[in-house]
């Protein structure tokens, strides 16, 4: 069942059409640094003057909105979009069950979450590689490491951007397990983040910034640092996982107890 819907889901017109955008965004950013030409000193400079930088860029860049708008798309649409088109009782007519069924729904979510991310790095590498010179990485704390370490580095800030948007999977296939409208699960789940966001920005509600999750999608820069900030990385992961147990929790409550003949 798992390979039967992670297939059906990277064969949709429309996540193909979402992973094509994550593909083409650290592109275009890559394209434009290399335009611009700005100064050593700036960090458009450092991209310019080592390709593997284009890939940090790249998240701090599409973490905000691109990339939860993929995720989203896919989470919120993956019970209501069932339920809209009437599909949702005959999956439920198999022996899995109502549990297993959204553990399934939600491991498709992590798997498209993962290839998403893997997607963005891959694609601002290639094209790092492809415009601009690559060397030693010189990170935020002012150190520099290995060519070898700084891939290291990469694929550490794509699994935590990973698990970041597996956490916001869990929240879209709460809201998803309300609605029978995928359009109104996923639009829900992106106002819910842009307010977040906004909430974020406001000096005076400080208190409550530990308690949003899109304040610990940044929290990858630890990756960035000599040595690494795995205080300020590993708070963000339990952050995470526990956003997956209590949107996890409020997906299973509401779905095992939902009525599906109508």
């Amino acid at each position: 069942m798992l390979r039967s819907e992670i297939g059906l889901t990277f064969r949709r017109p429309r996540n193909l059409a979402l992973l094509g955008v994550l593909a083409v965004v650290p592109l275009v950013i890559g394209v434009a640094i290399r335009a611009a030409g700005d100064g050593a000193d700036s960090f458009v400079g450092q991209v310019a003057g080592n390709g593997l930088v284009l890939t940090f860029a790249a998240f701090f860049v599409m973490l905000p909105l691109v990339l939860p708008l993929a995720v989203g798309v896919v989470a919120g649409d993956s019970i209501a979009g069932e339920a809209g088109l009437g599909t949702l009782r005959y999956l439920l007519t198999a022996p899995a069950g109502r549990t297993r069924l959204l553990a399934l729904k939600y491991a498709n979510v992590v798997v498209f979450a993962v290839a998403a991310c893997a997607l963005v790095a891959v694609s601002a590498l290639v094209t790092g590689l492809v415009l601009f010179p690559v060397g030693p990485v010189t990170l935020l704390s002012g150190s520099t490491i290995p060519l070898a370490e700084g891939l290291l580095r990469i694929g550490l800030v794509a699994l935590y951007a990973a698990a970041g948007m597996a956490a916001l999977g869990a929240l879209a296939l709460a809201i998803s397990t309300l609605t029978e409208t995928s359009i109104g699960a996923i639009a829900t789940t992106l106002v819910l983040v842009v307010v977040a966001q906004v909430l974020q920005a406001i000096p005076q509600l400080a208190v409550i910034e530990p308690y949003l999750l899109t304040s610990w999608w940044a929290g990858f820069d630890g990756a960035l640092r000599d040595p690494v900030a795995t205080d300020q990385m590993g708070q963000g992961l339990l952050v995470f996982a526990a956003y997956i147990v209590v949107c996890g929790s409020i997906a299973w409550a509401r779905f095992t107890s939902r009525d599906i003949t109508a």
